[in-house]
């Protein structure tokens, strides 16, 4: 049975889902660093919030660990590049709290425009400044969206609801999508000359750290307000300051920051800032929302191979899983298979399907060849670091789909490119779950990939099959299937045959030694 360590606090929904689906759970939260490490060894799955850190080394603790599950949207707190080498898949939940985050930012886009929280302290102060606090409408005022995704889509649609005219600035904003969502695709500069309102809704990366710099800030329009509740270090918070007192920005609102937990800033105590703790992702429906995603998502990966918002391995839903679990099976025979008979480096591997299997997500099947290539050299390997390793290597990997169906139904073929030459495999499924080999280097041949095997190439002649039938009952080497196809008659002869043992290296010299033998090797599936 599966095992999962719950190490932040989490809505107990979450626990009673992962027993419900079959798979034991511990909740222990508060643990220190070495504390975790001291006991992630035992556990198969690792349910985090944002205070628990996967780093390198727990990460390195984590023996049996297979899937990282983050319940909300943010996983500065994992270091995903380790986790894929370690072969562990990391998920995140970025749509369980997708409506309280684009709710919170418009609630700080009305806090700012009426000057809301000044404005309380004030009265409540025993004050009664009716004309101090001069706010602005939104009606017909321009905001600017940086980053256009599910969450930027929902502030989108609110605003749009407010009466105001939006802009974006995403790279991987479609023209087809920005028409769909009633918004105007721009560039940044233009979105910074424009917009009366900010609102930033993008991760942060190399390429998104500090996109409101110095510069950018300057390069707004006078009077701009400014909300981000995606990620600190968006903005660059010293010339935010420096912009706020100038009065160049009216107004800012951070709900995150550079340093959190953020005891004290630059920033707090300006006027027309307004600040919240990180309330994001924080209301009652969201930690419920997140909670049962992350565990149902942990448990359908550990129970049904099914992966969803996965960050460093492509999606394979539930209801995917079952018809690719037979091509995957196949592939890494297929990839153990080509892995074993390569000589030579490999600089280059293509996968191709055709038939039914172009029909099927086809990165799980590439994983699955890459993955069988590799552990003939490391033990390492899985379907999850398999790309990240090859990557690592320089392999160049190519995958090919064609809509032809040909002798089968079905095809899985890889070929993987050596200083040697080309070496090519193909396999297809019988009764569309059964993983059979035909063909091999360019020969017919149909066999089951599985157990011990000796692999012989020899000149095709009358008695040799006896010949090697009389060896190894010599050698007590008992054979349990028999394979065999030719290039030509008289030409040369593949044999695949299965053997209840390892083929030891004696047999193999001995096997070589036989006339007309051209190669001969034991492989192991």
């Amino acid at each position: 049975m599966p095992k999962v360590l719950i190490s932040d606090k989490m809505d107990p929904k979450a626990a009673q889902i992962f027993r419900e689906r079959g798979v034991e759970v511990d909740e222990i939260t508060g643990q220190t660093p070495d504390e975790l490490a001291a006991m992630i060894g035992q556990y198969d799955g690792l349910a985090i919030r944002s205070s628990t850190k996967v780093t390198r080394a727990i990460l390195d603790a984590a023996t049996n660990l297979k899937v990282v599950g983050r319940a909300g949207i943010g996983v500065d707190n994992v270091d995903i590049p380790y986790a894929s080498a370690k072969g562990v898949v990391v998920m995140n939940t970025p749509f369980g709290n997708s409506i309280t985050t684009a709710e919170h930012a418009i609630a700080l886009m009305f806090a700012l425009a009426r000057q809301l929280p000044e404005a309380d302290a004030s009265t409540q102060a025993g004050k009664w400044e009716k004309n101090r606090f001069m706010g602005v409408e939104l009606t017909s005022k321009t905001l600017g969206l940086i980053g256009a995704g599910n969450i930027g889509s929902i502030v989108a649609d609110r605003a749009r609801g407010l009466r105001m005219k939006v802009i974006a600035f995403d790279p991987f904003l479609t023209p087809e999508r920005a028409i769909e969502m009633g918004v105007e695709k721009v560039d940044l500069d233009t979105l910074l000359a424009r917009a009366d309102f900010i609102t930033l809704h993008t991760p942060l990366t190399d390429q998104t750290r500090n996109i409101l710099s110095r510069d950018n800030l300057l390069r707004t329009k006078a009077g701009v307000r400014i909300i981000n509740c995606a990620r600190g270090g968006l903005i660059d918070e010293a010339a935010l300051k420096e912009l706020l007192d100038s009065g160049h920005v009216a107004g800012a609102a951070l709900d995150v920051f550079v340093t959190e937990p953020a005891t004290e800033s630059p920033l707090f105590g300006t006027p027309n800032f307004v600040s919240t703790p990180h309330l994001g992702a924080s209301t009652s429906e969201a930690q419920v929302n997140v909670a049962i995603q992350v565990a149902e998502q942990m448990a359908d990966y550990l129970v049904n191979g099914g992966v969803t918002n996965a960050l460093n391995v492509p999606s394979l839903s539930a209801e995917e899983a079952p018809k690719l679990k037979p091509y995957m099976a196949l592939a890494e025979k297929l990839g153990s298979l080509v892995g074993q008979l390569s000589h030579g480096a490999p600089s280059g591997i293509a996968i191709e399907v055709e038939g039914a299997a172009a029909e099927l997500n086809q990165k799980p099947i590439t994983s699955a060849v890459l993955a069988g290539m590799m552990r003939v050299h490391t033990d390492t390997v899985n379907m999850v670091n398999a790309p990240f390793l090859a990557k690592e290597r320089g392999l160049d990997v190519r995958e090919v789909r064609h809509d032809r169906e040909g002798d089968y139904h079905t095809l899985v073929r890889v070929t993987v490119k050596t200083d040697a030459g080309d070496r090519s495999v193909a396999g297809t499924l019988f009764g569309n779950e059964a993983p059979r080999l035909v063909e091999l280097f360019g020969i017919k041949v149909e066999a089951d990939l599985a157990g011990h095997m000796l692999y012989v190439v020899n000149e095709d002649a009358p008695g040799f099959i006896g010949r090697l039938g009389t060896l190894l009952g010599a050698e007590g080497v008992n054979i349990g299937t028999f394979h065999l196809g030719r290039r030509s008659a008289g030409g040369e002869a593949i044999l695949l045959l299965s053997v209840d043992e390892a083929v030891s290296p004696e047999l193999i010299a001995k096997v070589r030694a036989l006339a007309g033998v051209k190669t001969v090797m034991g492989l192991s599936f």
